[in-house]
């Protein structure tokens, strides 16, 4: 199972989904911003932890009391997600029915896990935000998830939000949505969103004084990297 260092998961936290998703997208990986999902309260906590996936199929009423090893997977998945680790549930995109609700959500915090992702519904999201947990998904939904979602399998690659998400990708949200991030580049991705974010706001700085953005944002010219190095100088950075 994946793991973050100390400082990776840190770094994650200060910086943005837009930073990640365009330093990803310098990297060839285009896709990795999830579609249609939102956090259930713009003011909840943002959201770092590698993937522990589930996998839903269509329901069938002839299968739905099908028995499982060590009880019904869905439950299953809120006992063995591991702590510090992100439950993210492919629904199909399809919200007509919870993928979970505040008791399984509030298990997955008691537990110390990191937050949970479906690109379907949640239902009972005041209860959800109570919990404390992270919790992102496309709408709220009430009705129970057995009228829609069979769960299948965990801990396998699924699509979630139009993105493949592969267990021990690294998941990151804030107010924006949630982006995935491969694990075996997780650390230099970190980093250099850290820099990145540096930046931004020295840049803030400047538009406020009144400063142009050319040679300054996107792209920084000769200037606006000398003025940079002397503001962070200047803050012992």
């Amino acid at each position: 199972m994946a793991e973050l260092s100390v400082a990776t998961r840190e770094a994650l936290t200060k910086v943005g989904t837009s930073t990640l998703s365009g330093i990803l997208s310098r990297r060839g990986l285009k896709n990795m911003f999830m579609q249609q999902v939102w956090p259930i309260r713009p003011d909840q906590a943002r959201m770092v932890g590698p993937a522990y996936t589930m996998r839903f199929i269509p329901a069938r009423e002839d299968k739905a009391g099908a028995a499982r090893p060590g009880g019904p997977l869905q439950r299953q998945a809120m006992e063995e997600c591991p702590p510090g680790h992100v439950l993210v549930v492919d629904a199909r995109g399809d919200a007509r029915a919870a993928s979970a609700g505040d008791l399984y959500c509030g298990r997955l915090k008691a537990r110390g896990c990191a937050g949970i992702v479906t690109d379907g519904g949640l239902r009972d999201t005041e209860g959800v935000a109570k919990t404390g947990l992270p919790a992102y998904h496309q709408r709220p939904s009430s009705p129970p998830s057995p009228i829609a979602h069979h769960p299948l399998e965990l801990q396998v690659p699924i699509g979630c939000g139009g993105v493949a998400v592969y267990p021990g990708d690294i998941i990151v949200g804030d107010r924006d949505g949630v982006v995935v991030i491969p694990s075996d580049i997780v650390d230099a991705v970190a980093e250099e969103a850290l820099a990145a974010t540096l930046y931004d706001e020295f840049a803030e700085e400047e538009l406020a004084k009144g400063r142009s953005l050319v040679g300054l944002f996107p792209t920084a010219g000769d200037e606006a990297k000398r003025d940079f190095a002397a503001w962070k100088k200047a803050r012992g950075l």
